[in-house]
């Protein structure tokens, strides 16, 4: 196997993009990535979109982006597992250029949410529909159920996941792709609209527009082309029960466990190696327990970290400096793709206000559903 790095970023701003169709979107993404990387060609490429079908009517997504941005014949393909389609489609490309199959492959995401169908509907499809959404539970609902167990069994308070809203908003404030782009308060958390008890409008994520492109190919290529690379040190995917109510536990995220192993095994390094991560935090109670289950502190403690300042970005083990999906957006297929430009911002040095100290070894994170699916990507600085 080939090592392989990541020579180019490209993204959209996050948001509600009226005037833009799912391909403008991608394009725009793909080609700044393309322009970014300095590469006169890509051999292939993949592209992360959840539900493109319902949210705007079109399938076969690889080949209509591939020929809006212009590579017809090239191999194009789409990659689904739910909100972690872009994770899933950046390790796709990453065992492509491995394996010498391909020497330049173009990962993407895509998501277009906001031109009128029903984003709860949609959403609903990457839970189980007879055992969950028959019963009308929605995702609100389901990390609710999550929220409460972790409050009873752990004693989490409202402040503390009201805490990694106001963390994220804080570092959101400062990306200039960020749908939200103004720091918000605990108040303002803890006295937003309850959306499902305990979880309020603050602790939600948003419905959003967008695209992320990352370029990868060997690191012998990066070096002949001599571009500023960082290297794919690790990947694993895992999957776990769709219905919550299979699992043994509603704390403990298995498939994040799962995959966090097989990545700091291939990647040689343990979580005290991590310097900082991009989590998926689609709801509060989301990033608590992914911080615990990735293996950063004990069960538990995901609250208190963030009450206390340890995921901030001047913390032992800054998450979400990106804003992360709470406040940057979340275009379903695009999130995985984003947190590896957050990535690689962070370790060549470009992450500005957000930039944190001596980052070396970055995480990230991207989960579907409730944590059926989940895939992990760890990165290295050059």
């Amino acid at each position: 196997m080939k090592d392989v790095a990541v020579i180019g970023i490209g993204m959209t701003q996050f948001g509600e993009l009226w005037g833009k169709s799912i391909k403008d979107i991608f394009v725009e993404a793909a080609t700044k990535a393309i322009k970014n990387a300095g590469v006169d060609h890509i051999d292939s490429m993949y592209v992360g979109s959840m539900s493109s079908g319902l949210f705007v009517g079109q399938e076969h997504l690889g080949a209509i982006l591939a020929d809006y941005l212009g590579q017809t014949p090239i191999p194009s393909t789409r990659v689904e597992s739910a909100c972690a389609s872009g994770g899933a489609a950046f390790r796709a490309a990453y065992f492509e250029v491995a394996s010498g199959a391909s020497d330049i492959v173009l990962a993407g995401g895509v998501e277009k949410m906001t031109d009128g169908a029903d984003v709860t509907d949609a959403l609903a499809t990457a839970a189980d529909q007879e055992y969950e959404v028959y019963q009308g539970v929605t995702f609100p609902g389901l990390y609710a159920m999550i929220a409460n167990a972790h409050m009873n069994q752990y004693g989490t308070t409202r402040e503390q996941l009201a805490a990694i809203a106001v963390k994220n908003h804080h570092n959101g404030a400062n990306n200039p792709n960020a749908q939200f782009r103004s720091p918000v308060t605990l108040d303002q958390v803890m006295n937003s609209t309850l959306v499902a008890d305990p979880l309020r409008l603050l602790d939600c994520s948003p419905v959003s527009d967008g695209g992320a492109a990352v370029i990868l190919c060997s690191i012998d290529v990066a070096k002949k082309l001599s571009k500023n690379y960082v290297k794919v040190k690790g990947t694993a995917q895992a999957s776990d029960t769709i219905a919550l109510h299979s699992r043994k536990s509603f704390t403990t995220l298995n498939s994040v466990v799962t995959a966090a192993q097989k990545a700091y095994k291939m990647a040689g390094v343990t979580p005290k190696d991590i310097n900082f991560a991009e989590v998926h935090d689609c709801f509060t109670i989301a990033e608590a327990v992914v911080y615990e289950d990735l293996g950063f502190c004990d069960k538990g403690c995901g609250g208190p970290a963030a009450e206390e300042g340890r995921t901030a970005i001047d913390g032992e083990t800054p998450l979400n400096t990106s804003g992360g999906l709470k406040s940057k957006g979340h275009p379903v297929g695009a999130t995985g793709i984003a947190q590896i430009i957050e990535l690689y911002e962070q370790l060549t040095g470009q992450a500005g206000k957000r930039q944190v100290k001596n980052a070396h070894i970055g995480l990230a994170q991207n989960m579907g559903g409730s944590g059926a699916s989940c895939v992990i990507n760890i990165l290295e600085a050059k």
